[in-house]
């Protein structure tokens, strides 16, 4: 690390192959009944998952604290397994509800299930050195957008996410962005199982 001020070393990102799955364990979403925020989380009672990738499965609770609505998710069955939902796009995998996280930016559109994912992206974008320790395959910061990953856009994408930020604090139908609204373009199911020999 440099100690000359004048020469300050540049912010470094190290890509250990996260998966976005990683962060749908809490997801603020517009609420179905009042428009306001939401949340969905893990549902009560259920032991943390050994592995991420397990929260694609995991039994859901949706929870309103502006009008106390409530609804839960439950994976489907098929078979002897369950069929797991499917992280990205604008909804929240589980209700398929607008995501709460959601502006305008760069002539798109920026969003983030919650706080974490936002400081996630944030410290990505921000990095003017990036190393990748991990295979591309399943990692979230590989599949991120040509225009997320530009140096011409991050001053852009660097306000829109402390929009998303300012957002996640704020709950009432009328804090809203007019960029949160339904799109469909929930990614297809790709048919994920798990066959059980666990809780759910």
């Amino acid at each position: 690390m440099s100690s000359d001020p004048a020469h300050p070393t540049p912010p470094r990102h190290r890509d250990h192959g996260e998966w976005l799955v990683r962060f749908t364990d809490r997801v603020l979403v517009v609420c179905p009944k009042c428009g306001g925020r939401a949340l969905v989380v893990p549902r009560p009672g259920i032991a943390a998952p050994k592995y991420f990738s397990a929260l694609l499965f995991q039994p859901r609770r949706l929870a309103c604290g502006g009008c106390g609505a409530v609804a839960d998710w439950k994976a489907e069955e098929r078979g002897a397994g369950l069929v797991g939902a499917k992280p990205g796009g604008t909804e929240d995998p589980f209700f398929r509800r607008p995501l709460w996280l959601q502006t305008r930016c760069a002539g798109r559109i920026l969003w983030a299930y919650g706080e974490e994912h936002v400081d996630a992206l944030a410290a990505y974008v921000d990095a003017r050195l990036r190393e990748r320790r991990a295979s591309p395959t399943m990692a979230m910061f590989a599949r991120l957008p040509a225009w997320m990953k530009s140096s011409q856009r991050r001053d852009e994408v660097l306000a829109g996410l402390a929009t998303l930020r300012s957002l996640a604090r704020l709950p009432s139908p009328a804090d809203r962005s007019d960029a949160a609204h339904e799109r469909g373009d929930r990614p297809r199911h790709h048919g994920t199982m798990l066959f059980r020999g666990g809780p759910y």
